[in-house]
């Protein structure tokens, strides 16, 4: 139980650390003591949430593939949404379908790998 605890824990403080950077990076900053660059703070809150993300889906999945299938979908998806949201502070128009076509083949995986264990566990009770 002191394992899950910590992880819920840990994974409550990357969540919020990642919501504040992506909501309020000038305050994140200024109570960092870090320069404000909205748009590096914007993609380190974005990578704090998927890392917390993982943390509690490492509780539900015990399938280390999924997880972080399941991480980098949602990470690199929510990274791709970041940089069509923050066009306007600079970078590449191309940079936001660039990081986003990765996410599908990664989703395809998560899907399949899903399905397998999904197997794996029918044909456990099957023959329970």
């Amino acid at each position: 139980m002191f394992i899950k605890i910590t992880v819920v824990v840990a994974a409550a403080t990357m969540l919020v650390t990642g919501v504040w950077m992506r909501i309020d990076p000038a305050s994140f900053a200024e109570w960092a003591n870090w320069p404000n660059h909205e748009h590096f703070l914007h993609d380190a809150g974005v990578f704090q949430i998927g890392i917390g993300m993982m943390m509690l889906c490492a509780l539900w999945w015990r399938d280390v593939i999924a997880v972080v299938l399941a991480g980098y979908v949602f990470t690199n998806t929510f990274h791709a949404v970041n940089h069509v949201l923050d066009r306007h502070l600079g970078g590449s128009d191309d940079d936001w379908w660039q990081l986003g076509l990765f996410s599908v083949p990664a989703a395809v995986a998560l899907v399949l790998r899903l399905r397998v264990l999904s197997r794996r566990r029918e044909l456990t009770r099957a023959r329970s």
